[in-house]
């Protein structure tokens, strides 16, 4: 009995009911519908910035420099004292430039009172004409002396206002360049000795360069383009390394001619800066506002895949069939795309599981987590100015 069961065993295998294979499971795909929003297109620009002022501080006159009044790197206003040189040299020419001018009073003094009695004296034909005239020509010669006595005057009083250096406008200086007790030079024909550079802190330029092909499509917008705020090209400014664009500023300068070797327009933009946060000399990034586009589709960038030069999303229609649909796209605007045509503000659109779809494959419709695959996640809906996304279940 025990070979027959051994014999009989394959045969009794065999007779068992085969279980059937697993039936294949349906992707999991999010999706989401494209928002319609009003979005604003810009252009992008880098830049660099420049004070408004930049004065270098030097001196107009020579001598040993006496004393230093302010501390290096700090902000000045206007008016305040910074350099004094030595002011005794030019007190004591300021003293013999006034005794100048006095002898030259006392001399005209004395000029005008010799005429007076001469001309009572040509009345009665007691002297000549000669010495008439000499004494009318002696008026005039001390008259001369009184008022280059005058002028040396006011010289040496420059000259001796010129030993106190002050700021000539409100900003902050840089290091002192030159030692306390160090003779300085200065003239009225050379420059003087650089003594410190004092720049403007608020407000500050910001200047960058625009091709040409692209200013003349700039020119309506330019066509408010004045000294005043009311109705200026608003702009926005990031510094490198900065998130975004957190100064706001407006156009206020574009350049008479452009640039024959490089084919651009100079142009500028006046930023505040009275938190300090803007040095001149700084790099950074710059946008202007071109055109604002009216209920606006816009989807994730990562829902869009390219064939070639084609352009295309998988939607899911009604019965949950993926369909690819050609679109014709617009800007960028954070991680998301204005679509132009081809989608509807109710379709479907797959943003995750793309690797695993086709045309024609049935599909499962789930919600979109918090984090989701392929770097798809919540902050799908905060990139920008575009508000946040509208999410189908």
């Amino acid at each position: 009995m025990v070979w027959l069961a051994l014999l009989m065993a394959p045969w009794l295998c065999s007779c068992r009911p085969q279980t059937a294979p697993p039936r294949p499971r349906v992707p999991q795909v999010t999706v989401v519908c494209p928002m319609v929003s009003n979005v604003t297109n810009w252009d992008e620009y880098p830049a660099h910035l420049e004070a408004v002022h930049t004065v270098e501080i030097r001196s107009r006159v020579a001598g040993h420099l006496e004393s230093i009044h302010f501390r290096d790197g700090a902000e000045v206003r206007a008016g305040q004292l910074l350099f004094v040189i030595d002011p005794k040299p030019y007190e004591a020419e300021l003293a013999r430039a006034k005794a100048d001018r006095r002898r030259a009073e006392t001399q005209l003094e004395l000029a005008r009172n010799e005429f007076e009695r001469a001309a009572r004296l040509r009345e009665s034909r007691a002297i000549s004409e000669e010495e008439f005239d000499s004494r009318a020509k002696a008026v005039r010669a001390a008259e001369d002396s009184l008022e280059a006595a005058q002028a040396a005057e006011a010289i040496a009083a420059l000259n001796l206002r010129y030993t106190r250096i002050v700021a000539p406008i409100e900003g902050q200086i840089g290091r002192r360049l030159v030692a306390l007790g160090n003779m300085v030079q200065g003239s009225t024909m050379m420059p003087g000795t650089l003594l410190a550079t004092l720049v403007s802190q608020d407000p500050v330029y910001a200047y960058f360069d625009v091709p040409d092909q692209v200013y003349r499509s700039y020119r309506g917008l330019l066509s408010g383009l004045s000294g005043s705020e009311e109705g200026a090209w608003v702009c926005e400014f990031g510094l490198s390394g900065e998130v975004g664009f957190p100064h706001q500023g407006r156009i206020d300068f574009v350049d008479n001619q452009a640039d024959a070797r490089t084919g651009t327009v100079r142009m500028r933009a006046i930023l505040p800066n009275a938190d300090r946060r803007l040095i001149p000399g700084f790099t950074g990034r710059l946008r202007l506002p071109v055109q604002c586009t009216e209920s606006a589709l816009l989807v994730p960038e990562a829902a869009i895949l390219s064939e070639q030069t084609r352009k295309y999303v998988y939607v899911v229609n009604a019965e949950g069939i993926i369909e690819p649909r050609t679109v014709e796209l617009g800007r960028s605007h954070g991680i998301q795309r204005v679509v132009q045509t081809g989608l509807k503000p109710e379709d479907w659109v797959v943003v995750t599981g793309l690797w695993m779809l086709r045309p024609g494959v049935k599909v499962e419709v789930v919600k979109p987590q918090a984090t989701g695959t392929n770097g798809i996640s919540a902050s799908l809906g905060r990139a920008g100015t575009v508000p946040a996304r509208r999410w189908m279940p």
